[in-house]
C-alpha cells in the first residue's frame, strides 16, 4: 500500500531543499508523516500498520543511539522514523538498499559541488559547510526513488 508514501511526496521534497538550504528539518515534517501514517490505518490494516510502526521504531532507537553520540542530527532521526512508517512492510529491505544508494549519490553530489566555486558563495548552508551532510537530501531522495521503484513494478497504491 503506497498511499501514504504518494501523500507525503510533497513533505519529502521540501525536507530536501529545507535541508541543503538551512540544515535544518522541522518537526512539522515528522508529524505530518505520523497523521498520514494514522490517516491511513482504514486502507492498511492492522498487521501492516504494526509492521511499519515496529520497523519505525527500530529506526528511532537506533537513531536515537547515533544522535547520542553526535552522529546523527534530531530532526534526521525524526524525519527518518517518520519516513519508515510510509514504507510498505513488503519493501523495507529494498528500502534500505534504495536509502544506501541514495546517500552513496548524496555524499558524491554534495562533494562535486561543493568543490565548485559557487558552493563557497551560495547562501545555502549545506552548500557551504564541510562538516556536516544534509542528510534530509538522502532521505527524501530514497523516498522518492523508493516510490518510483515500487511504481514501475505495479505495486499497489491502495493495498
Amino acid at each position: 500500500m503506497l498511499l501514504p508514501l504518494v501523500l507525503f511526496v510533497p513533505v519529502m521534497v521540501f525536507v530536501m531543499i529545507s535541508d541543503l538550504r538551512w540544515m535544518r528539518i522541522p518537526n512539522w515534517t515528522a508529524l505530518t508523516g505520523v497523521a498520514v501514517f494514522l490517516a491511513a490505518l482504514p486502507w492498511m490494516g492492522w498487521d501492516e500498520a504494526l509492521f511499519r510502526a515496529i520497523a519505525a521504531l527500530i529506526v528511532f532507537v537506533i537513531g536515537f543511539v547515533l544522535f547520542a553520540v553526535r552522529i546523527l542530527a534530531g530532526g534526521d532521526v525524526k524525519f527518518l522514523s517518520a519516513l519508515v512508517l510510509m514504507i510498505p512492510s513488503a519493501s523495507l529491505s529494498l528500502f534500505g538498499f534504495v536509502f544506501s544508494f541514495a546517500m552513496l549519490a548524496s555524499i558524491s553530489f554534495l562533494t562535486v559541488a561543493r568543490a565548485t566555486e559557487f558552493a563557497g558563495h551560495s547562501r545555502w548552508v549545506g552548500m557551504r559547510t564541510r562538516q556536516h551532510m544534509p542528510m534530509g537530501v538522502a532521505m527524501g531522495l530514497a523516498g522518492l526513488l523508493h516510490l518510483a521503484i515500487l511504481g514501475m513494478n505495479d505495486f499497489p497504491i491502495f493495498g
